[in-house]
């Protein structure tokens, strides 16, 4: 990976661990919102570690055995792109639309994900205020 790519990265990192700390939503239901998942882009892998609804942490392109995580949503960057979009074009408004018609997949421990669902799909509508991760 070129510095420049990531510099980018871990600035959007840090950016989506402030909007996602200071965001109403997930301060009211995060109380029991802690796992850890990736999101994978192709481009980069980003392991984002939540504690009671805080982002604790987020690890830029974590090695394959360096780290370990409940689940993983991952798609094509094109795919975050058109995701992350502030108003996403039909069948990329959501995990679940983007995992039917689309390239998203989700794997690992799907129970701590559906457990943690509308957290994790609010961490996810905020990529429309931070930017696609890829």
């Amino acid at each position: 990976m070129t510095v420049a790519a990531e510099k980018t990265a871990n600035r959007w990192a840090e950016k989506f661990r402030r909007v996602s700390d200071e965001d109403p939503e997930l301060r009211a239901h995060g109380k029991y919102y802690t796992c850890s998942f990736v999101i994978d882009t192709g481009e980069h892998r980003y392991l984002v570690r939540v504690h009671r609804g805080k982002v604790e942490d987020i690890v830029v392109d974590p090695g394959p055995l360096d780290e370990r995580y409940q689940f993983a949503i991952r798609a094509s960057a094109d795919t975050w792109r058109k995701f992350s979009q502030e108003t996403p074009e039909p069948m990329y408004h959501g995990i679940f639309a983007a995992s039917f018609q689309k390239d998203m997949r989700l794997e690992g421990d799907l129970l701590v994900l559906m457990q943690n669902l509308r957290c994790v799909v609010r961490h996810l509508e905020l990529l429309r205020k931070t930017g696609a991760p890829a």
